[in-house]
C-alpha cells in the first residue's frame, strides 16, 4: 500500500505472505481487515480482479466500526474515512447471510477456543464454500490455520 498522509502506521496490520503460487483462485471469502485497507486505498480492490468475493454480512458492520475506532483515535483523517465510505458500500464483495452458517460458526468457535463467534463466521464461510480465507489479520491466520486455508492479499496476486 502506497504512502497516505491521512493515516497513521499500526502495528497490528501486516500482510501475510503465503503463495498459492501455481493455483487459480476464483472464490474467495474476505474479511473486515482486508475490506478495511481496501477501503483506505483508491484501488485497494483491484488485488480481487479474476476472483468472486463474499463475506459474512458482519463484515460490513465490522468495517464501518473499525473506521469510525480510526477517526476517533485519530489514526486516520476524516477526509479519509469519508472516502473509504463510499468504497465499504460499493465494494466488489458478495454478502453470505449467516443462515446455516450461524451454527457452523458456533462450531468453529468451540473448536478453537474463542469466545466470540465474529472470526469464526469467516472461518466457517471459508470452510463452506472450500475457499480459501483473505485476511490482514495474524491472529487469526495463526488461529485458523489448521481448519481453513488462509491467506494473505499478496497471495491473490502471486499468481
Amino acid at each position: 500500500m502506497g504512502p497516505d498522509h491521512d493515516r497513521r502506521a499500526d502495528a497490528q496490520r501486516g500482510r501475510l505472505d503465503p503463495s498459492l503460487e501455481g493455483r487459480s483462485l476464483t472464490l474467495v471469502v474476505v474479511d473486515a481487515s482486508f475490506v478495511l485497507e481496501a477501503c483506505l486505498e483508491e484501488v485497494g480492490f483491484a488485488v480481487l480482479e479474476g476472483h468472486e468475493a463474499v463475506a459474512p454480512t458482519v463484515m460490513w458492520s465490522e468495517v464501518l466500526s473499525s473506521l469510525h475506532e480510526a477517526v476517533y483515535r485519530r489514526e486516520i483523517s476524516t477526509r479519509l474515512a469519508e472516502l473509504a465510505r463510499p468504497r465499504l458500500w460499493t465494494a466488489p464483495v458478495r454478502p453470505a447471510l449467516i443462515g446455516e452458517h450461524g451454527e457452523a460458526a458456533w462450531r468453529v468457535a468451540e473448536e478453537l477456543g474463542w469466545a466470540k463467534t465474529y472470526d469464526a463466521e469467516y472461518v466457517a464461510l471459508a470452510r463452506a464454500l472450500d475457499a480459501p480465507l483473505v485476511t490482514l489479520d495474524r491472529r487469526l491466520q495463526r488461529g485458523a490455520a489448521g481448519v481453513a486455508r488462509v491467506i494473505g492479499p499478496d497471495a491473490l496476486s502471486a499468481r
